[in-house]
């Protein structure tokens, strides 16, 4: 008996990045194209009525359109037996730890080649998490920053260094992987930019590390409350 193929819906504003991605798939007997879309809002209407395993969508939409965390953590909520892929050509640290964490399963870097694609929709179908390898070297934790215990996995001298920041630096930690500016974060606390440019170096200092890129690279070991 065949195996079901694996049912596919396409997000891109860029019809030319939507051809690319269906010639690649559709040579992959395995996998079946049930729609493509130019805007989340066509995307949306469609799966009120129809499904499907895998949603590839583009970080970046139109002005007006739902796209990038917003329009990931939306689907991730609304439609949970649904894996998201995200496919970018933007793929820094910050913003591939961003969409991880608001729901996809994988991302996918425009950059990459697309011979590589089937097998990217292939692992998150299969409820893994995707990431080409030099992606996941990007975010790869080296044991350095996180002591033995992380690099094996645990963790744990990371978060007994989280649990001796002040409640301000973690909330500014907080903000800090959630996207947010300094600037944004004292309209958010009503706080000076210096007071919370001191809570944020404090913070670095006691977990070891030196700037944004590293602490996007610990978010995941950091405890969350």
């Amino acid at each position: 008996m065949a195996i079901p193929a694996l049912t596919v819906m396409l997000l891109d504003d860029h019809p030319v990045v939507l051809d690319g991605f269906k010639t690649q798939l559709h040579a992959a007997q395995d996998i079946q194209i049930v729609g493509t879309f130019m805007t989340s809002r066509s995307l949306l209407a469609a799966l009120r009525n129809h499904t499907c395993d895998v949603l590839l969508i583009d970080y970046s939409l139109g002005e007006h359109d739902l796209d990038g965390v917003n329009l990931v953590r939306y689907l991730s909520v609304r439609y949970e037996g649904i894996k998201i892929l995200v496919a970018s050509a933007h793929h820094d640290p910050a913003t591939m730890m961003l969409v991880m964490r608001a729901g996809a399963r994988g991302f996918f870097s425009k950059r990459q080649n697309l011979a590589e694609l089937p097998n990217a929709i292939r692992t998150v179908a299969s409820g893994q998490a995707y990431l080409g390898s030099q992606l996941a070297e990007q975010l790869s934790v080296p044991s350095f920053m996180l002591g033995e215990a992380a690099a094996s996995g645990t963790g744990h001298e990371l978060r007994t260094d989280y649990d001796n920041l002040s409640p301000r630096e973690r909330e500014v930690l907080r903000c800090c992987l959630d996207g947010l500016t300094l600037t944004q974060i004292t309209e958010k606390f009503s706080r000076s930019i210096k007071t919370i440019s001191a809570q944020k170096r404090a913070a670095y200092r006691k977990l070891g590390i030196q700037n944004d890129y590293q602490l996007f690279k610990i978010g995941p070991f950091l405890k969350q409350e």
